[in-house]
């Protein structure tokens, strides 16, 4: 089983670098392999609902969301990990993970997601709430840990520092693990829950004039 890490972090070496080696370490002495990708530092545009991509099977913009498209489909989990900006998460990371859930069509289903969010003091949970809400529209259960998913740091290294922070990390990365192999054998024997068409209504009823 694998899991992808995203790290949002413009930052090689920042304090959300330290809480994803946490977390890759922890899958690790779980048997779960964790490829980190890292995405702060690139350039990756925001989506301008052009379409194509219900044509193409892919986004229009061949930048790494493309290449990350297929790591997303093999992956048993996916966590997305960023600073804390103004209290919203890194622009780069929602601009791939916009596009990056839009121009994939594979089903989602029982994906396990979480997120991890490292702030020099404030800003976490609305962090914490904005990047859930990916998978929460996806049919992916949501893994969660002892404490929101947070860490602190400011200088470099010091989210290190963060006994209690650190300790979230392994405690997710263990729920997680736990979560990902027990809806893989949940699978073998039920199969995924079964799918009703969609609905696709809006506020606009034209049919109630």
């Amino acid at each position: 089983m694998k899991v992808l890490i995203l790290n949002g972090s413009p930052h090689a070496n920042g304090n959300t670098a330290l809480a994803v080696k946490m977390l890759a370490d922890t899958f690790a002495e779980q048997g779960i392999g964790a490829e980190v990708c890292h995405i702060g530092n690139k350039s990756i545009r925001g989506c301008i609902a052009c379409g194509r991509c219900a044509e193409l099977g892919k986004c229009v913009f061949d930048d790494p969301v493309n290449e990350l498209a297929p790591k997303f489909e093999a992956a048993d989990g996916l966590i997305v990990a960023t600073p804390v900006y103004y209290a919203s998460a890194n622009a780069t990371l929602i601009a791939c993970l916009d596009r990056l859930f839009f121009s994939t069509g594979f089903d989602k289903t029982m994906k396990v997601g979480a997120s991890v969010v490292v702030a020099r003091r404030g800003g976490c949970t609305a962090t914490f709430d904005e990047l859930n809400k990916y998978f929460t529209i996806c049919n992916m259960p949501v893994a969660s840990s002892q404490y929101w998913n947070c860490v602190h740091g400011r200088a470099p290294g010091e989210a290190a520092k963060d006994a209690e922070g650190m300790q979230t990390m392994r405690v997710l990365a263990r729920n997680m693990s736990f979560l990902m192999k027990s809806i893989a054998l949940g699978k073998e024997q039920l199969g995924l829950p079964e799918k009703e068409p969609w609905q696709a209504t809006h506020f606009i009823r034209d049919d109630l004039d």
